[in-house]
């Protein structure tokens, strides 16, 4: 026997259903005529990514992680045959101090990435898409150098994976609309 609260529950449940059906709502990673995101993300070529990074060690990998973490996030398992569209990056760091003491050293810090991007199709060289993002990931700074360098190098890789993620949500978002007009 079906209780009254799981009827109104299943019928909120459709409504809200037909709702976004109704307002052209369609899931990101669904299939689109056939046609799955995925294997449109796989056709995305990385372009080596331009750093304007100073030449500490770190920073001198900042573009290599960034392209990295788009290769891992557009096409998982591999490029999906020869490539359609060209995604060029350039990326750019900065710190700011925050937390100061009244000894004037500071404690606390924000890094700050941000990346412009570029989406442009291969077969007739047109830009599609562009645009900024940006990421901010704080880091202590502390009485030993070398705990700060580690937590320096751990806030830019949660930064690098935000911008790598923010990205291609971006390009997934595009490419899913222009799949749909085409």
């Amino acid at each position: 026997m079906w209780s009254r609260r799981t009827l109104l529950a299943g019928l909120a449940g459709g409504l809200l259903a037909a709702g976004l059906g109704g307002c052209g709502f369609r899931p990101l990673y669904g299939r689109t005529g056939g046609a799955d995101l995925s294997d449109t993300l796989a056709q995305v070529e990385i372009g080596p990514v331009g750093s304007t990074a100073s030449d500490h060690p770190d920073l001198a990998r900042l573009g290599q992680q960034l392209r990295n973490a788009l290769l891992d996030g557009l096409a998982p398992r591999g490029p999906g045959g020869a490539p359609v569209y060209r995604l060029d990056v350039s990326v750019s760091e900065g710190i700011s101090s925050l937390a100061v003491q009244k000894s004037a050293d500071a404690t606390r810090a924000d890094l700050t990435l941000t990346a412009n991007y570029r989406l442009s199709d291969l077969r007739t060289g047109a830009g599609l898409l562009s645009g900024s993002t940006s990421a901010i990931s704080s880091f202590n700074i502390l009485n030993s150098e070398f705990a700060t360098l580690t937590a320096e190098k751990g806030a830019r890789d949660r930064a690098v994976r935000q911008l790598g993620d923010d990205i291609r949500l971006r390009v997934a978002i595009f490419l899913k609309s222009h799949a749909g007009k085409s």
